[in-house]
């Protein structure tokens, strides 16, 4: 039973004209336990009954009255509060967290419904740095929450493998392409790429033919020439295997890697359709939609030498998806700074007449900075996203050795922390926020962390192995009505909430703060009521709690990305 629906039923059942959405959304939460578990303001009322909100809360608990699930229903001024039976409310959520285990938090809202998530998508040849770890992390974490919803979500990883930096990338290496650069480069191969890419812009600024030659590369790949189709593939291949490297650090599996390139075959057919619909007009030689009677700027579909441009690219890729996964969902996770371009292809998809082009999600996000600096791939200013991983391991392995010197695999623990403690960072807030990476803050088992809520985790699991009794869910919840107990109960009760939260909004920083939030109450219990104590009763209860604990902390981290250390 979902305590707070039963609230809504209450009310509507009262007040018949109220949905029960309506009734929802009207409950809050009250700041003090003393004045209950959820309250319901009537200020809504008043012009209807032409009373004062407090007459009417007054009337509305005594139509009310006695009620099962709950001690007592009261008004209190204009609020009419809910004090739910802890010892019902006890059994119900621990019973429900215990038979459900693998499947607390979760509901049917995804069944039949086919989602796309969008997200990483690094450029091939360039650095994979720290400024792809916000896509990629929050990407994850959608296609995790998705999918434990019942949805049945594919990842994509659309790979910026196309365009004129291709042109550059070819033309640099015609130019100084020796056999010492092409060892150089099978050695280390984005490093070295990065190098190229690098020294020819910084050559354009005084060849500034180079800027026509990269082109002109760019557009013989687009024409099949085999030279260029050779290089192409060399550096997408090496590309990939410097990424998979970063991708099995984090634990992300894509099931396809369908990048720009993958559609260069179907933009003949969108460029037709868009003739034929009368959406293409020139401009100075090229090809545009005029968008400005929309409020946006104007697109170019394909430059005047004949090639094309990342709209175009995405308006036959969201074609292509729709036709062969039929979503109900195309989200993609991709920066800020994409707004335009996202409103720009979507509204052509629109007026080319697809009803679906509401269904095609931008999931913004704000930037990353490092508190030593700004990033920039032209200048060769990067931070590589593996370099902060594996440092993020050192840092955690050196907390472990003074913390717990002798703790078996201590490899695996600092690894599992330390890429947990920057994947908890990256989601603990709104994701549309920029944010600057702190080692201190990240790294601490303090305060609101991953390692922290990692080390409550690991606590649970010390009690649950020391315990050393088969639990079930029969036990006296008499015993878990204190103030200490029936605090982490209640928040155990949110974590549906937070997950679909997480999944409304797109936004798994309602998980990150919710496990915060349970992994402090569970910890003030701990400090407060003993839990392997000599009264088999109490201890058995105490247990039960901390098992539902457990279960939900895993559950939420795995929601996130995190991995779960059982020892610490």
């Amino acid at each position: 039973m979902d305590f707070k629906v039963k609230v809504a039923e209450l009310f509507t059942s009262i007040e018949n004209e109220l949905s029960l959405d309506d009734a929802l959304a009207l409950i809050e939460i009250p700041p003090s336990q003393d004045m209950g578990d959820y309250a319901v303001p009537c200020f809504k009322f008043a012009k209807k009954y032409r009373k004062s909100p407090a007459v009417i809360a007054s009337e509305i608990a005594d139509k009310i009255g006695a009620i099962e699930e709950f001690e007592k229903i009261e008004s209190a001024g204009p609020y009419v509060n809910f004090f739910v039976d802890k010892k019902h409310f006890a059994e119900k959520i621990l019973k429900q967290a215990y038979k459900e285990k693998e499947n607390y938090g979760s509901t049917n809202v995804g069944a039949g419904k086919n989602v796309i998530v969008e997200f990483s998508s690094p450029n091939i040849a360039k650095p994979f740095h720290i400024g792809h770890i916000r896509t990629t992390i929050i990407g994850n974490s959608i296609y995790k929450i998705y999918k434990y919803l019942g949805y049945n979500t594919t990842t994509i990883n659309h790979l910026g493998d196309y365009g004129t930096q291709f042109g550059m990338l070819i033309s640099a290496y015609k130019k100084w392409g020796s056999p010492e650069v092409v060892e150089a480069i099978e050695k280390n191969p984005i490093q070295e790429l990065l190098k190229l890419y690098v020294r020819y812009n910084q050559e354009i600024e005084t060849h500034p033919e180079y800027q026509e030659e990269a082109r002109y590369w760019f557009k013989e790949l687009e024409n099949g020439n085999e030279e260029a189709q050779k290089l192409w593939i060399w550096f997408r291949e090496v590309s990939l295997k410097e990424f998979n490297r970063v991708y099995d650090m984090l634990n992300i599996k894509f099931d396809s890697y369908a990048g720009e390139s993958f559609y260069s075959d179907k933009m003949p057919g969108v460029l037709n359709e868009l003739e034929e619909k009368g959406l293409l007009k020139d401009s100075e030689g090229a090809k545009i939609v005029e968008l400005q009677q929309y409020g946006l700027t104007d697109a170019v579909i394909q430059k005047s030498d004949g090639s094309t441009l990342y709209v175009t690219r995405d308006i036959a890729a969201a074609m292509y998806r729709k036709k062969t996964y039929d979503f109900y969902k195309n989200i993609y996770v991709v920066g800020a700074p994409q707004k335009l371009h996202f409103e720009q292809w979507r509204k052509i998809i629109e007026l080319m007449g697809y009803d679906w082009a509401d269904d095609c999600i931008h999931v913004m996000f704000g930037t990353v900075s490092l508190e030593d600096g700004v990033l920039s791939t032209r200048k060769g200013r990067v931070v590589f996203l593996e370099d902060v991983l594996n440092k993020a391991i050192e840092k955690t392995m050196e907390i472990i050795n003074e913390r717990n010197s002798d703790l078996e695999n201590k490899e695996e623990v600092a690894k599992q922390v330390g890429i947990g403690a920057v994947i908890f960072q990256e989601l603990f807030n709104n994701r549309i926020k920029d944010y600057t990476f702190s080692w201190d803050k990240t790294l601490s088992f303090e305060g609101e962390t991953g390692p922290y809520v990692q080390y409550t985790y690991a606590r649970t699991c010390s009690l649950l192995r020391r315990g050393e009794i088969e639990l079930d869910d029969n036990v006296d919840y008499s015993i878990l009505t204190d103030k200490e107990a029936f605090n982490v109960i209640k928040k155990l009760e949110g974590f549906k909430a937070a997950v679909l939260g997480a999944h409304d909004k797109y936004e798994p920083f309602f998980i990150t703060r919710y496990i915060v939030s349970l992994a402090q109450e569970f910890n003030r219990f701990y400090h407060e009521c003993p839990i392997v104590v000599d009264d088999p009763e109490v201890k058995k209860a105490r247990l039960l709690l901390t098992k539902a604990v457990n279960a939900v902390l895993k559950k939420g981290m795995e929601l996130l990305g995190m991995e779960t250390p059982e020892r610490m």
